[in-house]
């Protein structure tokens, strides 16, 4: 009799976890009635003794010296002090439109507006402001509108302040929190975690990566550093810190440096200086000791690196659920049809990216096309071979980044069935 128990638990226990692991057939519904849905655990994955083991090599000879590496550097390489550039220097304040009339002198060409300020030291106070004429301007400030104003050093205040910009400050206030709150409302706290990430990949991008190349420092070294950090935090924040979110990093990190070298080599191939990027040269003349062709280099890491992330985490997150549904699944098995899922996506991430890149040289593009120049003329200034690099450069770090992290993630749990059998005489033993 008790042979006969221990063989009924036995297979009772294969069968609840044959139960467990199947992917039903049928088609859900999404509706939460039950008829086929089924939501695959792939914690089980994470908390299998093989996988960690493995990940614990990835993590302990790939990520801990790097991840290491890359906070001493930013330590070092962190700006000290206010970073104050003297000749671009100057106070700000806002205020509402509330009256508007003519220029006393027609020659002006300007409209006179009555602003109360309302930010600033004379914060309450009225003040005559000069304004762009309607009709000299694709904007024209309107009574009951706020805008931007320059302080200047004057005893007298009308002498103080000078029209800058319309105040888009409340409506980007607004936009943003309906995407925040998009957020949170599908993914609920992943979502908030995802919004945390993000503010610290502001706070990186203002107070590190910034100051630090206005301060001379080399701009790809600051990049690679602060993408490496930001992707850390980002990652394990959003995602968890597991075996799956770590070899999504792994893979991050190794397809960055791929487009680290490939964004170095063409540039230098191509020979591409950076001045023809917006704001290059204003941005010389402020900070002479900034190195364009290193700048260049950086945009290109700092923008790969949001869809790099995209990707990874997708390629790892597709292994971990063909694992948890097949424990058996060998490496080849697993990398296989891992690339099978990559190879859709990335066909359509790299048509984004190369189209985000042409949207943004779009203007460019249209003054060419309206002077009929030859199309290798136009492929050969450096406006536009420039957006070329930056677009196929980009481009073959999302395409690196399928095979890399779907081969780590294949290694790191693949053939996980020898777990299950070593385990269960111990299970049975304590039952």
């Amino acid at each position: 009799m008790a042979s006969r128990s221990a063989g009924h638990r036995r297979a009772d226990h294969r069968s609840n976890r044959r139960r467990r692991l199947e992917i039903p057939r049928g088609h859900g519904h999404g509706h939460g009635h039950g008829h086929g849905d089924h939501v695959v655990d792939t914690s089980v994955v994470n908390s299998d003794a093989i996988v960690a083991r493995r990940v614990r090599i990835v993590v302990a000879a790939i990520l801990i010296p790097l991840i290491t590496a890359a906070v001493v550097t930013m330590i070092v390489l962190w700006p000290g002090g206010d970073l104050k550039v003297a000749s671009y220097q100057t106070a700000t304040a806002r205020g509402e439109v509330t009256a508007l009339k003519a220029c006393p002198d027609p020659k002006d060409k300007c409209d006179e507006a009555t602003v109360r300020l309302t930010t600033g030291p004379d914060k309450g106070k009225v003040v005559p402001i000069q304004v762009p004429q309607a009709g000299a301007t694709p904007l024209p400030v309107k009574v009951g509108q706020s805008i931007m104003l320059g302080v200047q050093d004057s005893p007298t205040i009308a002498n103080r302040y000078s029209y800058v910009d319309h105040d888009r400050s409340k409506p980007l206030l607004v936009l943003a929190l309906i995407f925040a709150i998009a957020v949170v409302a599908l993914s609920r706290w992943r979502g908030f975690a995802a919004l945390i990430a993000l503010a610290v990949t502001a706070v990186m991008l203002t107070q590190f990566i910034l100051p630090a190349i206005l301060t001379g420092e080399n701009a790809l070294v600051v990049a690679v550093v602060g993408g490496t950090v930001i992707m850390a935090i980002a990652l394990f924040l959003t995602h968890g810190i597991n075996a799956e979110s770590s070899i999504a990093l792994s893979g991050t990190i190794a397809a960055l440096g791929l487009t680290v070298v490939l964004g170095w080599f063409f540039t230098k191939f191509c020979q591409l200086s950076g001045l023809a990027s917006e704001g290059a040269s204003a941005a010389k003349q402020l900070a002479p000791t900034i190195d364009l062709t290193g700048l260049l280099v950086a945009g290109m890491v700092i923008g790969a690196l949001g869809v790099l992330d995209d990707v990874t985490v997708t390629q790892a997150a597709a292994v971990w659920e063909l694992s948890a549904a097949n424990p058996a699944a060998t490496r080849r098995e697993l990398m296989g049809a891992g690339l099978r899922i990559g190879r859709t996506h990335v066909a359509s991430v790299v048509n984004t990216l190369v189209l985000a890149y042409a949207g943004a040289a779009l203007p460019t593009l249209l003054v060419f096309a309206i002077q009929d120049l030859p199309g290798r003329i136009v492929l050969s200034t450096e406006t536009v071979a420039m957006e070329v690099v930056r677009g196929l450069v980009g481009s073959l770090g999302i395409i690196a980044a399928v095979p890399l992290t779907t081969a780590l993630a294949a290694m790191a749990v693949a053939d996980r069935s020898r777990n299950l059998v070593t385990a269960e005489p111990e299970h049975i033993h304590n039952a």
